[in-house]
């Protein structure tokens, strides 16, 4: 995890009640000298990439999608299916 040293923590993270199951299976996977505070702080700013990740991706999609419309350039699910069977088949003779 990184995280800029020269920011000072100021702000704060409402607290959660959870299922005391939920706390011990979190407490039995934490890394030497990991503090519960640490995991749950690394595991927001991972749920944050992977939903900017997740948007970016629909975004590009949708824009893709657009653009097609148009230009009427659309590939059939058809010849992409076919084209990436045949990469594959092509990676596996190798």
């Amino acid at each position: 995890m990184q995280r800029n040293k020269a920011t000072p923590k100021t702000a704060t993270l409402p607290s959660l009640r959870v299922d005391p199951r939920l706390r011990q299976a979190a407490e039995a996977v934490l890394e030497d000298n990991e503090s519960l505070s640490t995991f749950i702080e690394g595991s927001v700013r991972a749920q944050i990439a992977q939903r900017q990740a997740q948007r970016t991706f629909i975004e590009r999609g949708l824009a893709a999608r657009d653009r097609a419309r148009e230009n009427g350039h659309y590939i059939s699910a058809r010849d992409v299916l076919q084209a990436l069977t045949q990469r594959l088949e092509r990676k596996q003779r190798r």
